[in-house]
């Protein structure tokens, strides 16, 4: 029988299947990436959308998770040109009036500005800012045993709350959004069980390590990655969109950077019907639609903290944020959507020309809708910002069905690859103590429809090619560090 042509060929090259790559590469394996774009990156590319000149980010632009990732710092990303930018104020909430909500860097200096609320968030938030990389290695992750119970029962005692509950412990509108805005990155309810979670983690990492956006765009993560796998002996192929197993290289081992639905769809009858079916009943969530902008001068934000802020959540009160979210859960666009918004180049000066200035927003919408929001989200940015569309020079929209052609992962615009509630968080596409394995032994999924979910963190990737090692190339772990260490290019 002849040798296969590599080891593994990876599909798809977003942060996941890159990282996948590379580990099996640092093993010494033979690897192949197809991407069906004729640019690397998946979720996390750069592009002059709007004007020459001026660089936005075309999906992911804000990375809080990027420096508590173990596959990251394993990565030598200033060798490789990707270069962090951090904002005087990783985020903030502003409300009518004037008001605003402000997450510095310090657990304390931010208590501070939260009035009667300030010891209340101290004892909440102090202890998981100075515990936040070991948290956060427990939870990049599938299911797994913690090294310290006591710290992850604490946190996941408050973790599993919804961030509704948990935001009853604060008195003023300050200290209930501030964890609010953030959790809203889950896109689910308030009131739903586990969205304390994603608050409290990201305000956690927030403190630990900012909220940093790339020097020169996102896109600088995926052409480091694509150089750093080239020098391990990788190999990546553009413009080949793959729509069935019998197109691809013959390997010992295929990893799909892929939607769940994508999976299926080419690896058919290579999996089982009951696995088939399990990937069939896993769930979709809110689509986003995004804007860009071009701007002849920063947002004229009314709160002064603001203009410091890489990230702001644009929603007003708590109460106001879940009647936005509800209403896109119904079915309907609302009038003041929840707008997450970035300002890069406040703080990235190579994001457009002297004197210019970009900005990035998206909201929630119904998966697939065909609504234009840019009325109302740039109604929402006037309400905090008043005269913004005054500076506005250029804009871009993404709708839905815009984001989903982008990257085909994102199905209905859903940016998360699959709602990540409860049900769907360490289990998901399917419920399998591995959750990257399939039911063929040499199939794997490492996209972000699978634990830890969405974000620029690249360990979907990497636990995924760790089962790929053991089970499919017969490389245990200790022999992976060993050829890893062999092969490192500092």
């Amino acid at each position: 029988m002849s040798r296969p042509a590599y080891d593994a060929v990876v599909i798809g090259s977003g942060p996941n299947g890159l990282a996948a790559a590379i580990e099996i590469a640092r093993a010494g394996r033979s690897v192949k990436v197809i991407e069906a774009n004729d640019a690397p990156g998946g979720g996390t590319r750069s592009e002059e959308l709007t004007l020459p000149g001026y660089v936005h980010d075309t999906c992911s632009a804000i990375h809080p998770l990027l420096s508590v990732s173990e596959f990251f710092n394993t990565i030598p990303l200033e060798r490789l040109g990707i270069e962090l930018a951090h904002p005087e104020i990783p985020y903030a909430h502003p409300l009518d009036g004037g008001r605003i909500a402000v997450l510095h860097r310090s657990v304390e200096l931010t208590a501070q500005g939260l009035g009667s609320d300030a010891n209340a968030y101290a004892r909440l938030m102090g202890p998981l800012a100075k515990n936040c990389q070991e948290i956060m290695d427990m939870f990049l992750g599938p299911i797994q045993l913690p090294k310290r119970p006591a710290l992850m029962i604490g946190f996941g005692l408050r973790a599993i709350r919804s961030i509704k509950g948990l935001g009853s412990r604060f008195d003023t509108d300050e200290g209930r959004v501030l964890l609010a805005g953030a959790a809203a990155h889950s896109m689910l309810k308030t009131s739903q069980v586990g969205t304390a979670g994603f608050g409290l983690g990201l305000a956690m990492t927030a403190h630990a390590v900012g909220w940093p956006c790339v020097v020169g765009g996102s896109g600088r993560i995926s052409e480091g990655l694509v150089a750093y796998l080239r020098e391990l002996g990788g190999e990546l192929e553009l413009e080949h969109r793959v729509t069935s197993m019998a197109e691809l290289p013959d390997a010992r081992a295929y990893v799909f950077d892929t939607s769940a639905r994508e999976l299926a769809s080419i690896a058919g009858d290579a999996l089982s019907a009951r696995y088939r079916r399990a990937i069939r009943r896993f769930r979709y969530g809110l689509g986003v639609f995004k804007l860009d902008w071009a701007l002849s001068e920063p947002v004229p934000w009314a709160a002064p903290e603001a203009r410091k802020a890489g990230t702001l959540h644009l929603a007003g009160t708590v109460e106001e944020m879940a009647a936005a979210e509800a209403s896109v859960r119904q079915g309907r666009a609302p009038d003041r959507p929840y707008v997450l918004f970035a300002q890069q180049s406040v703080f990235d000066a190579s994001r457009a020309p002297a004197g210019g200035h970009t900005a990035w927003a998206y909201s929630h919408v119904p998966a697939g809708s065909t609504l234009d929001m840019t009325q109302r989200m740039e109604d929402q940015i006037e309400r905090f910002a008043p005269g913004f569309r005054d500076v506005i020079v250029e804009r871009r929209t993404m709708s839905p069905a815009d984001v989903e052609a982008h990257n085909s992962n994102y199905i209905g615009g859903d940016i998360n690859s699959g709602v990540q509630d409860i049900r769907q968080l360490f289990t998901r596409p399917t419920w399998r103590p591995r959750p990257y394995l399939t039911s063929n032994p040499n199939v794997y999924i490492c996209s972000s429809a699978t634990p830890p979910g969405g974000g620029v963190h690249g360990m979907c990737g990497l636990h995924a090619a760790r089962l790929v090692l053991r089970r499919s190339l017969g490389v245990s772990a200790k022999q992976a560090e060993v050829a890893k260490k062999s092969r490192r290019i500092a």
